[in-house]
């Protein structure tokens, strides 16, 4: 893509609304525009960073055995309404009356649809185990929306929903949930926590949250500085492996870490004071195992081994999508702009031409545009006649990884300059090397 072609509206001031560093730097980047309180038209730039990350969630719940699907936005209030959450849910659901006069909803969660499906069709245990899932827009009310994505009225989210025969089935399901969900978290450069965490709406009372600190979070969270140790890394996990998935979820939950909800002072005061730790957090995810809750109200059963009907045990897993851009900004800034993850870059690079018009350096530009084509990375090439100064400024606001600049007199000596928007580091190599470089830090990720 060349900057010149690209629709990329930056700003240069920060607007008055944005309160913390996600939101300003999303407006100021051109990824996002408001388009009514909490909900927001995503611009080119904020797109192609929201279907990085919605790439990353779909490998990992594919990668666990889950099956993707896809329901409608609007749901039927009836189904609500026999679930019992109809009423209950409160403001934050948006009813609508189509022009028949039947009442639906934009739906906030979808335990009733998914429900719904897996009745008409599943029913026999030897259909189970099964995890279905959808990547799909929300809608919830809040009162108060603020902080742009972060806590918006319209959001993209992944959830998932298992249904399994017995308890100890759904608990696996449970732990898988987890060991995906810290995969994704790390593969997007983010280390979310599991918190102990209070069921709300959805119901249940065996939740974890995934929290990423930051001074911005919503929740107060209270914590063993031991957990902030752990990283899941590469490790090879067997999701059918009972004990494995077990390990994992007893590796990460051992340690104290709970949101304000769930905290029990007492149980806190037991760590080791050095350890102690209170901040704030950004929810990312949550996980919930709910028993037999939407299965007994809606008619979810099946027929086991002796031939007796029996309700399924279910629980549903959410990544808010769209929220993560906010949290990965939150946790990766500078005050010249975003610093983008690899796994996440709306661009592996940046390309930057000091003095376009120039055959040599347009050349050189070009064929390394091309080069990095032909590996299968998406470069960004600034061929805009701006002054230099203004290119780089604009390359440390969107904050690709890595930047490559040239110029007639690197070209002069052979060299084009790689550059990490991360640490700032600058080093003088060969085009060749500067393509062969970039190739490789994107070969795993």
């Amino acid at each position: 893509m060349r900057l010149s072609r690209y629709f990329l509206p930056v700003l240069k001031e920060t607007p008055a609304e944005a309160q913390i560093a996600s939101h300003r730097l999303m407006l100021r980047a051109g990824m996002i525009k408001q388009a009514s309180a909490g909900i927001y038209s995503w611009l080119p730039l904020g797109y192609r960073v929201l279907k990085r990350i919605e790439q990353i969630v779909n490998e990992e719940q594919i990668r666990a055995g889950h099956i993707p699907m896809l329901m409608p936005t609007l749901q039927s209030a009836d189904l609500w309404r026999e679930s019992g959450r109809y009423d209950d849910y409160g403001e934050e659901m948006l009813r609508v009356t189509d022009r028949h006069g039947r009442d639906m909803l934009y739906g906030p969660t979808n335990e009733e649809l998914i429900t719904d499906i897996f009745r008409s069709y599943v029913k026999s245990y030897k259909d189970l185990p099964l995890t279905l899932y959808h990547i799909q827009w929300k809608f919830r009310d809040e009162i108060r929306p603020r902080f742009g994505v972060m806590r918006g009225r319209e959001f993209l989210m992944k959830d998932g929903y298992n249904f399994d025969l017995t308890k100890d089935d759904a608990l696996h399901a449970y732990n898988r949930h987890l060991v995906a969900y810290l995969r994704t978290y790390e593969r997007m450069g983010l280390q979310a926590i599991p918190m102990r965490a209070d069921g709300g709406p959805i119901g249940g009372d065996y939740t974890h949250e995934f929290l990423v600190l930051a001074d911005t979070g919503e929740s107060e969270v209270f914590y063993d500085s031991q957990v902030t140790d752990l990283t899941f890394g590469d490790r090879e996990i067997d999701y059918d492996d009972v004990a494995q998935c077990q390990g994992v979820l007893d590796e990460f939950t051992s340690r104290y870490a709970r949101t304000d909800e769930t905290h029990d002072a007492a149980l806190f005061d037991q760590i080791p004071e050095e350890r102690r730790r209170v901040a704030r957090g950004i929810e990312v995810g949550q996980i919930f195992y709910f028993g037999t809750k939407y299965s007994d109200a809606l008619g979810a059963t099946v027929i086991n081994d002796k031939q007796e009907q029996i309700p399924v045990h279910m629980g549903s897993h959410g990544i808010g999508v769209s929220r993560l851009l906010g949290a990965i900004i939150e946790a990766s800034h500078d005050d010249k702009g975003i610093i983008w993850p690899e796994g996440v870059t709306p661009f592996h690079c940046g390309i930057v031409n000091l003095r376009q018009g120039d055959a040599a350096t347009d050349g050189a530009c070009a064929d390394l545009y091309a080069a990095l084509t032909r590996a299968g990375l998406e470069p960004l090439y600034d061929d805009r006649d701006e002054r230099a100064g203004a290119k780089f400024a604009t390359m440390d606001l969107i904050g690709l990884p890595w930047r490559i600049t040239v110029g007639p007199r690197g070209l002069k000596n052979g060299v084009v300059e790689l550059t990490s928007r991360k640490t700032g580091d600058s080093v003088e190599v060969s085009a060749e090397d500067a393509v062969a470089r970039i190739v490789e830090i994107y070969r795993d990720i």
